[in-house]
């Protein structure tokens, strides 16, 4: 199955100090370049998170944004001993002064009775992670669903050329023979001048210049190899590009010995699926 390099996903993981949430987007790249933008508590988490891309991802220009937003206050606790002080206190306080009246909600803002939870970092850094994994699952799952997409095209574009390679190969054995007897009419206008052995060297000469068997044998071979590339679970863009330049070898080569115009036309048309599936190939992992 093959995978796009374009893609994105993005999710949120709620945690007991706040909500983490990561995006991740990517465009086409020769190589794997990770950009990531992580906030002053996440920063801690920052190579273990690299080495997660690296080991999910082979291409791509990947840019990772990952966010923290702290709860509302965050988490508070009573300090119990510090109100019972202040409680008593407040007792003692009105039997002195009996008008004087202390609100619950003024000893909470006593400073050092509610207390604030701080936010663990190693446990922070662990649900970081978690949601980098989460992130990276659903960002597999995109490239896959793309390049679904990129393999149906391409593999039409292979349909596409077997079909101009049979059509070629049906054409053949009439133009040969069309070539074959151009050329014997024009050898024989010179027989005069020359001797029966070296105008049948010249003939084998002449066909051999339009011999196309061995460039459609491998484009056909290299036909069959992407289909198989197709088909592998590893990432392919590489194998893929290279499969390309056979490809256009092929087809230039092709084009070169064409001595009729239906020939010509094959070439072209050969060409144009090429380039097609080149553009599709640029996309993929």
């Amino acid at each position: 199955m093959i995978r796009s390099m374009t893609a994105y996903a993005s999710v949120e993981r709620a945690t007991p100090w706040g909500t983490l949430s990561a995006e991740m987007r990517a465009v086409n790249h020769r190589y794997l370049e990770l950009s990531l933008r992580a906030p002053e508590e996440l920063r801690a988490a920052e190579p273990a998170v690299r080495d997660k891309v690296a080991q999910r991802l082979q291409r791509g220009k990947v840019e990772l944004g990952l966010r923290f937003r702290a709860n509302a206050g965050g988490e508070m606790a009573l300090n119990t001993d510090m109100l019972d002080r202040l409680g008593h206190m407040a007792i003692e306080a009105h039997k002195r002064f009996p008008q004087l009246k202390v609100e619950f909600a003024q000893l909470l803002q006593f400073p050092g009775v509610l207390q604030r939870g701080e936010v663990d970092p190693t446990a922070l850094q662990a649900e970081t992670l978690l949601a980098v994994d989460e992130l990276l699952s659903a960002f597999t799952e995109a490239r896959q669903r793309e390049g679904e997409k990129l393999a149906a095209l391409m593999i039409e574009r292979l349909d596409a050329m077997e079909a101009q390679l049979a059509q070629m190969r049906a054409w053949l054995p009439e133009i040969r023979q069309t070539l074959e007897q151009r050329l014997r009419d024009k050898l024989s206008a010179l027989r005069e001048a020359a001797d029966n052995g070296r105008l049948e060297q010249e003939l084998v000469l002449g066909l051999s210049k339009i011999d196309v068997d061995e460039e459609l044998d491998r484009l056909g071979v290299h036909i069959a190899e992407a289909r198989r590339v197709l088909k592998l679970s590893e990432p392919v863009g590489r194998r893929l590009d290279f499969l390309m330049q056979e490809f256009n070898r092929e087809a230039n080569t092709l084009g070169s010995k064409s001595i009729d115009a239906r020939t010509t036309q094959v070439a072209v048309e050969l060409k144009v699926l090429i380039e097609q599936l080149r553009e599709q190939v640029q996309n993929i992992e």
